[in-house]
């Protein structure tokens, strides 16, 4: 029983409702208010707004899909003349119904609006994974902008050469700008930057130089002389390519399972759909465009921020960066504004409760406790092992109550439909991908691993390769079903667990190099598999094909593989990075480092008394998310977060304030507006990251040719 049928079905039947239909309009509106008697949602869909706002929001979309089937379901109606019918913005609402075939959803147009917002991105991930480590959400912003690039594409030639002609005209001689095409650019530009971070450039990766080789101890146990290896563009785009695009494949024959079988959430996946196809609707298009505004004003200003205050850091600890907000000796302690536009807009994106943990943790660490060494390490490690339980616990108790209720669904689903849900599951099941492909294509790609990882590190060998990429199927769904649960990717804690594993196998001699490099295999296989499993739910929810998903985001991980290293390479040559003194910290790094010299050594490799303070604070992690989930609500909110205390112990008090800065910009606007600031915050919020994430291309450039800034701005104690 196809959707057409149904919705034939449908219209025919209550046909009698509609009395001289001459207004398109106004059937939507009766065909809308015939549909809310239809539907009925069962409990499981009903993850974040009630049943009566579902069930109208769902009958909405129906009336918009029933009238695009109006001509084949009842021709009988009395047509009335086109300029009687329709406007011009119906027209292009009927349009975009139509949802086109996968091949025609990658369009080239899309492929180099995706190649710039992912360099775009990359730049500043690179940025955040290199000073702080800290990474926000950016799927929303990437949606955004690949919605401004291509609307701008398909709209500025007939303007240009047509200045009186509205948008309509050129829509008419132009390929319409879909949501489909809009979800496949935001995957690719997404699937692009994530190697950014994915790829462990500020953690595993740089936890193999030299430098971080020699910060964490020459003559430290487990440190083995020549356990390092220095960035290069070759081994590290080799190395990408080689584990990146076997997660792809992880859990492709178990996508029904996931997203229409379990009905899996995927928070994140689900807001991204819920935005795109708000853009795609004349009222959606009119919220765009106030976006858009905010978005390239907020742009601007960031950008002429970052350039003028380039001109007065010609010196070491100069500039806006090292102004003294609060005083000289709260500076001494890290405790300042940095005017740091692109920290400002993250704390406008994350919670109020990250980024008051976070100026929490730099009080407790650097007003109070600091230099207690390696605390950071027991709060980040604590907070990752409770969360890696916590979602597995959740996974299992889910999976099994779902088997305990197989048999009395099948005597229910018959008589509970969704016709919405019924046409994205036929939507999504149409372009089938065949299961064989996805297993020759795993297996083709895990030889090509187990032959080329111990080729770049000797110390790897191949069964170690073997082991890990037999591991990442179960591992991948664990996660990929704890994400759609929660919107947690666990990918790193996954690392950390093999981390220990293969540096403790690779022994004292080879067990650095094998821990970071295992380490990075499975975070990336297991994080891969995840991100596709939310592209794959965005696109279930914007009708989008999964054929022309896949192939975005295999476009975007090979632009990704490339665009990475360059990227890494070009701050690693302009800046000094990983030093802990400057503002290049890369904690992560040293991070990383010391916990597999801790997997090759076990607890006698750790200074004196700190494995007694890393076991209370481990404690104290787990005991503070215990009470975030047994208090009442109204208290375990106001819980703070253990890894977000623990940032500012290894970079500085200096980000949490940036960041305590956005949210009170949040806060004050949503008292004075909360309209305006629920629309306009994530576009005010990416034009601060994006502009001052821009300047640091040429500012890269500019340090590598020598070129320096001609003021040094510092502050001194007066006489």
């Amino acid at each position: 029983m196809t959707l057409r049928y149904l919705l034939n079905q449908f219209i025919k039947t209550e046909w009698r409702e509609i009395r001289e239909p001459c207004e398109l309009a106004e059937i939507r509106l009766l065909i809308q208010e015939i549909a809310c008697k239809y539907i009925t949602l069962p409990t499981s869909s009903l993850s974040f707004q009630g049943k009566r706002r579902e069930k109208l929001r769902l009958s909405w979309w129906l009336a918009g899909a029933a009238t695009f089937h109006m001509e084949a379901a009842a021709p009988e109606i009395e047509r009335c003349d086109a300029g009687d019918v329709e406007s011009d913005h119906d027209g292009a609402a009927a349009a975009a119904e139509r949802v086109p075939p996968w091949r025609e959803q990658v369009t080239a147009r899309g492929m180099v609006a995706a190649l710039l917002i992912g360099f775009v991105y990359t730049v500043i991930i690179m940025k955040l994974a290199l000073t702080t480590g800290i990474i926000p959400t950016l799927n929303v912003s990437a949606a955004l902008l690949a919605f401004l690039a291509l609307r701008g594409w398909t709209r500025a030639p007939a303007l240009l050469l047509h200045p009186g002609a509205g948008a309509s005209s050129s829509s008419s001689r132009r390929r319409p700008f879909t949501r489909q095409e809009n979800t496949v650019v935001q995957t690719c530009a997404v699937a692009c930057y994530t190697m950014g971070f994915g790829g462990g450039f500020g953690s595993s990766l740089l936890a193999l130089n030299r430098k971080t080789y020699e910060l964490a101890g020459v003559s430290t146990p487990g440190n083995s002389p020549g356990s390092y290896k220095e960035p290069g563009v070759g081994w590290m785009t080799g190395f990408l390519f080689a584990i990146s695009f076997v997660g792809l494949l992880n859990l492709l024959p178990l996508r029904k399972a996931l997203i229409i079988d379990y009905k899996l959430t995927y928070p994140s996946g689900t807001a991204t759909a819920v935005l795109i196809n708000g853009f795609h609707t004349p009222q959606g298009e009119n919220s765009a465009k106030k976006q858009v505004r905010g978005f390239l004003n907020c742009f601007g200003i960031s950008l002429l921020w970052s350039f003028f205050q380039w001109f007065y850091t010609g010196g070491e600890s100069c500039g806006f960066l090292q102004f003294p907000t609060f005083g000289l000796k709260a500076w001494k302690q890290t405790f300042y504004f940095d005017f740091s536009l692109t920290y400002v807009g993250a704390g406008m994106i994350c919670s109020h409760l990250v980024n008051l943990s976070a100026l929490f943790g730099a009080i407790l660490s650097w007003g109070i406790m600091w230099p207690l060494i390696s605390i950071q390490k027991a709060l980040i490690m604590g907070d990752g092992l409770y969360h890696f339980i916590k979602v597995t616990g959740i996974t299992a108790k889910s999976l099994h109550e779902r088997s305990n209720r197989r048999h009395a669904k099948k005597a229910t689903n018959e008589d509970t439909f969704v016709i919405a849900d019924m046409q994205r599951d036929e939507f999504f099941n149409k372009d089938y991908i065949p299961n064989w492909l996805a297993y020759a294509g795993y297996a083709l790609l895990s030889i090509v691993a187990v032959i080329a990882i111990p080729i770049m590190f000797q110390q790897v060998k191949w069964y170690y390769v073997v082991v890990a990429y037999v591991l990442a199927p179960v591992l991948g769904f664990s996660n990929a079903y704890g994400t759609g649960l929660t919107d947690m990717n666990m990918s790193y804690n996954y690392g950390k667990i093999a981390l220990f594993i293969f540096a403790a196998w690779g022994g004292r001699d080879n067990g650095v190099i094998a821990g970071l490099v295992g380490c990075g295999i499975v975070k990336q296989l297991v994080q891969v598999s995840a991100d596709l499993m939310h592209d794959l739910k965005t696109g279930h929810l914007t009708l989008t094909s999964p054929r022309s998903m896949l192939v975005g985001q295999a476009i975007g991980t090979a632009m990704g593989c490339i665009i990475a290293p360059l990227t890494f390479l070009l701050f690693y040559k302009a800046f000094d990075i990983g030093n802990p003194d400057g503002y290049w910290k890369a904690p992560y790094a040293l991070i990383f480092r010391n916990m597999a010299i801790l997997g090759v050594e076990g607890f006698s490799a750790l200074p004196k008394h700190c494995l007694e303070l890393s076991a209370g604070f481990f404690a104290f992690s787990v005991l503070i998310n215990l009470m975030r989930d047994f208090l009442p609500r109204k208290y375990g909110d106001y819980v703070p977060l253990p890894t977000a205390m623990a940032v500012p112990f290894l970079v500085g008090a200096n980000f949490a304030i940036d960041m305590c800065v956005g949210s009170l910009i949040v806060l004050t606007w949503h008292k004075i507006n909360s309209k305006e600031s629920a629309l306009l915050v994530p576009a005010v919020a990416s034009g601060f990251i994006c502009g001052d994430g821009i300047w640091m291309f040429p500012s890269s450039l500019l340090s590598l040719a020598k070129v320096k800034p001609p003021i040094c701005m510092k502050f001194t104690p007066g006489s």
